[in-house]
């Protein structure tokens, strides 16, 4: 197997270590060797946070450069447009549409683009925007986007679906569990 390069990028506070954490945990428990790294930035305060998930029978380095990710994940629009560059060419880019004012945004100091979904979509015309927001909310807690965006993707990733939901449901606990779980699958059926 070659590596399979994954960018997972949001806004703090969205649970982007999180969704890395399940990635880099299914792909342990299928086998797999796997290096994670993140940029955590100003993340406490809402600003942008970025993590590689790289996966393969043997990896180095966790560094995914520009220009090799197979799949980006965003959690905000913005930041899909902010590290389109980390897709190679054919890459796959899943984003949330919900959009997210960043710190600049709403000290007034900045305008957010309001043509964000139309950059992305001439920068990467197979680009998928869902309402992760939405199915979150609906499986029960708007803080499970993350599950819904791991959800979104899990079928384009070299990872087992069976993997991946026990993962979550180890790593959840008692915390939300079926929440989890339900935003698992609805992020699948987006």
């Amino acid at each position: 197997m070659s590596i399979f390069n994954i960018v997972i990028a949001g806004v703090g506070g969205q649970g982007v270590l999180l969704a890395s954490k399940v990635l880099a945990e299914s792909a342990l428990a299928g086998g797999m060797d796997v290096k994670q790294n993140e940029v955590h930035g100003m993340a406490q305060r809402g600003g942008s946070v970025i993590s590689f998930v790289r996966i393969g029978a043997e990896v180095f380095s966790p560094v995914v450069v520009p220009g090799s990710a197979d799949i980006l994940i965003s959690f905000e629009p913005l930041e899909a447009l902010r590290y389109l560059h980390y897709l190679k060419p054919g890459g796959k880019l899943v984003y949330n549409r919900v959009t997210i004012n960043p710190s600049t945004v709403a000290a007034g100091l900045a305008k957010y683009p309001s043509d964000v979904e139309e950059q992305i979509a001439r920068s990467c015309p197979g680009a998928q925007g869902i309402d992760a927001l939405a199915i979150a909310q609906e499986a029960g807690n708007a803080k499970a986007v993350n599950m819904v965006m791991v959800g979104a993707v899990v079928k384009n990733l070299p990872l087992d679906a069976g993997i991946v939901e026990n993962v979550v449901r180890e790593i959840s606990r008692d915390k939300g569990v079926e929440v989890n779980l339900r935003a698992l699958a609805g992020g699948a059926a987006a």
